[in-house]
């Protein structure tokens, strides 16, 4: 039996089984903007309190309904405050959302605030809906009267 031509052909299936594996991550990261949500940097809340947070999202494919949350916060607390929820489309394509909601009176106020903005998928198991989250972002911004 001959050595040479089974020693190139083992070297030529290992050098195929190393390309495949450093495009594995470049083939990952390139379907990651797949699944993606932003945060406009400005915000509006008005007089009353009410608070308008928008961005964009962008998801592939989805079982269940997917929806686009949001929360802020202002200062030091820790306390979170939801700012409504948009149904979201997941097809691939880059969509805006905006959500609108009024906290109780006077704990936001024009200025600096952080928001989060979560992708979040509504799956069915045994029965029970659970969220399965596509992406979440958060970012510093600034809420502006209109």
């Amino acid at each position: 039996m001959r050595v040479r031509p089974l020693l190139g052909a083992t070297a030529g299936a290992a050098l195929l089984l190393l390309t495949g594996a450093t495009a594995a991550p470049a083939t990952a990261s390139a379907a990651a903007p797949y699944e993606a949500v932003t945060v406009d940097a400005v915000g509006r809340i008005t007089a009353d309190g009410t608070v308008t947070l928008s961005g964009t999202y962008r998801c592939r494919s989805a079982v269940g309904p997917v929806f686009v949350s949001s929360s802020v916060s202002q200062g030091v607390s820790t306390t979170r405050y939801g700012i409504g929820g948009t149904r979201a489309v997941c097809d691939g394509v880059k969509h805006r959302w905006a959500n609108t909601g009024r906290p109780r009176p006077g704990v936001l106020a024009p200025g600096a605030a952080h928001v989060e903005a979560t992708l979040m998928e509504l799956r069915t198991f045994s029965g029970l809906p659970l969220p399965s989250f596509h992406a979440v972002h958060g970012r510093d911004i600034s809420l502006t009267r209109p």
